[in-house]
């Protein structure tokens, strides 16, 4: 493993988990009305600290970027999955709640599942496939799966809606990372003119806009319990089957090998989900029910006393 690619990497993770962290803190007051809607987005860039965890995820994004364009997708995408590590560090010191037993099993699970997937499976490049068909199935699959899981979040938005929009999220995050690696690879071989001649950029801009839009809704909407562990553990599966579907990356495909990559799969979910519900994760609060409840407090119009 190259020591770049896993400073780049970390560091992505590290802005990623602070960044979710400050806008959950911002999108929990936004009003139910913006639900799935770009006007979530507008009224959100009013508030300073959501703007300061926006400019912490785009730094995250830049670097993972970087760090897909010097390493495997298979190998980067563990690591971005270890976000959820510094997003409940900046939780523990909001909460002040000690990690106990669920914290450090937690943290074993994922850390282990980690380094048990790339140890085992010695993720490497090969050669990308030139099958268009190859690449529309399996985008075509992932983005077919978030638009389903969106239009179940959209009947239950105060139940099982928030994971539903995580998980739809993180699927096409996975993609996203995988059409960033492809846009950096045609930059590198042809320059801004061949990249800006492909369809990849756009597609990275868009579905960074509509899963931008999705985590907020899913974050306005419940505690980050609910929502960061399912966008962790969808993102590196779905970023992980692009980078072997069709990418060319490859893994050891022995039988103890798989074992043990399946094992650090399993590990991986299981330390996401641990940590996610760890009780020092922002609980949210109660939910505004008016549009002007994202005003500061001296600004909001108060409601006439009965007689």
């Amino acid at each position: 493993m190259s020591v770049l690619v896993l400073i780049l990497a970390v560091s992505a993770a590290c802005c990623l988990g602070l960044g979710f962290v400050l806008q959950q803190n911002a999108a929990q007051r936004a009003p139910l009305s913006d639900f799935l809607s770009p006007r979530l987005l507008v009224d959100l860039m009013q508030v300073p600290r959501w703007l300061g965890g926006i400019a912490l995820m785009v730094a995250g994004m830049v670097l993972g970027a970087i760090a897909l364009s010097q390493g495997e997708i298979s190998l980067v995408e563990p690591l971005l999955a270890t976000n959820l590590l510094f997003a409940l560090g900046l939780s523990r010191l909001q909460t002040r709640q000690s990690l106990g037993r669920q914290g450090w099993a937690g943290l074993a699970l994922l850390a282990g599942g980690v380094t048990a997937f790339i140890v085992a499976g010695e993720p490497r490049g090969g050669t990308a496939l030139t099958d268009p068909f190859r690449h529309w199935l399996i985008i075509g699959a992932m983005v077919g799966l978030a638009l389903l899981l969106t239009t179940f979040a959209k009947r239950s938005r105060l139940s099982a809606g928030p994971v539903l929009l995580a998980l739809a999220a993180g699927l096409l995050y996975g993609v996203q990372d995988a059409l960033t690696r492809i846009s950096g690879q045609r930059f590198s071989a042809g320059g801004l003119t061949d990249l800006v001649t492909t369809w990849q950029p756009y597609g990275v801009l868009v579905i960074g806009v509509t899963g931008l839009i999705l985590v907020q809704s899913a974050f306005e909407t419940a505690p980050l319990r609910m929502s960061l562990p399912a966008l962790t553990a969808a993102q590196p599966l779905a970023g992980i089957a692009c980078g072997v579907g069709f990418l060319g990356d490859r893994l050891r495909t022995d039988a103890g090998a798989l074992a043990w990559e399946a094992a650090g799969l399993a590990a991986i979910v299981g330390g996401i989900v641990l940590l996610g519900l760890h009780p020092c994760m922002p609980s949210g609060a109660a939910r505004p029910e008016r549009a002007g409840d994202l005003r500061p407090k001296n600004q909001r119009v108060r409601d006439p006393q009965p007689n």
